[in-house]
């Protein structure tokens, strides 16, 4: 390890008595949210081909080895920042109660971060390099191909069917399309006239016109 840096996880044979007890799963996220907000600085300020994974773990502090337990290269580094928001998204479907339709819903709920998706204009920045750069667009895709699948558990939940039946995973896919492309466009023609929740809710109502199961209540 270089001269130094501290490793935040502990040797295999530390965890045992006497050694230094393992992270707890929520200093792990938090410590990878910190990897990420590094990495996107460094993606914007510098440039993804001139930022190498060792000048992201030099900027925390940690060994490379480290960083690379988080992550498997240095563009998914950035995952954490893009994942949060569809998971605050998912959490907000839940709490629609079944008696009340999700179309409706949406159009009074308080969308997740308000102020931005995510609130840093750093962020911002990596959603708009995701156009131009393989490695990111790579990682912004497969965020979200996964939570396609999120939503359709949840779309099953709540009609009772099979996250595998085509009907329901056609809509989770319109659904997962709707909240990119609102991402997207926020990113790319910043907010105009309309608020982040304006572009957000919009790009949702505008996918669940077409989509009757999803507004229908429960």
């Amino acid at each position: 390890m270089a001269a130094g840096h501290t490793d935040p996880l502990p040797p295999r044979q530390s965890q045992h008595a006497g050694g230094r007890p393992p992270m707890s799963e929520r200093r792990k996220a938090a410590f990878r949210l910190e990897i990420a907000r590094s990495a996107v600085h460094l993606f914007t300020t510098r440039g993804v081909a001139a930022t190498t994974g060792e000048d992201i773990a030099e900027v925390l502090g940690i060994s490379a080895r480290t960083l690379w337990r988080y992550f498997p290269s240095k563009e998914s580094c950035v995952r954490p920042l893009l994942t949060s928001k569809l998971d605050a998204f998912v959490e907000l479907l839940r709490e629609c109660p079944r008696e009340v339709a999700l179309t409706d819903f949406l159009a009074q709920a308080r969308l997740p971060d308000t102020d931005g998706f995510p609130a840093e204009e750093s962020v911002w920045e990596l959603i708009r390099m995701t156009h131009s750069e393989p490695g990111l667009r790579a990682v912004w895709l497969q965020v979200h191909h996964e939570a396609e699948t999120v939503l359709a558990r949840f779309l099953a939940e709540r009609a009772g069917g099979s996250s595998e039946d085509l009907e329901v995973r056609v809509q989770a896919g319109i659904l997962n399309v709707a909240l990119r492309v609102a991402a997207e466009e926020r990113a790319w023609h910043g907010p105009g006239g309309d608020t982040t929740t304006d572009v957000w809710r919009r790009a949702l109502l505008t996918a669940a016109a077409g989509l009757p199961a999803f507004g229908e209540s429960g």
